[in-house]
């Protein structure tokens, strides 16, 4: 098997742009999950939510799949970012899908995935439909800024 082929870790993450409240969603393929809400950069307010998450793996594949409640997005959701991490050591490699643009990334730069003027404009709405309404979240209430 092709180690660095593997991926490690996958991340999500769902911004609110003007509050910088997000909610941060890491992955892996043993089963292990994390789950953050963050009230301004890297600032945790809350951690270790419970998270129903399912994996299947293969020889050089994983799949995985999370349930996330809607109580878990921060109001008004609007941008988006991913990440995705393969391979160990010297041939650990970071994706991103909406990546720094590389005249910005300097020489031995290290990973940071909480860049959060790098993501991109999301809309539940796109997803949902347009009378789609983002329910109040009790547990982004009780995060303090």
């Amino acid at each position: 098997m092709n180690k660095c082929c593997v991926i490690l870790v996958v991340e999500a993450f769902f911004l609110n742009y003007q509050t910088q409240q997000y909610l941060e969603v890491e992955l892996c393929p043993h089963g292990q999950h994390f789950v953050l809400f963050l009230c301004g950069k890297r600032n945790i307010c809350r951690k270790e939510l419970p998270l129903k998450f399912e994996v299947s793996r293969a020889t050089t594949k994983w799949r995985g799949h999370a349930h996330l409640p809607w109580n878990f997005f921060p109001p008004n959701t609007d941008r988006f970012n991913a990440f995705a991490i393969h391979g160990t050591d010297v041939n650990r490699t970071y994706e991103a899908l909406y990546p720094i643009p590389q005249n910005e990334v300097h020489f031995n730069q290290k990973p940071d995935f909480h860049r959060l003027e790098y993501f991109k404009k999301f809309s539940f709405k796109q997803l949902m439909g347009e009378d789609w309404k983002q329910m109040k979240s009790d547990l982004w209430e009780s995060c303090v800024r």
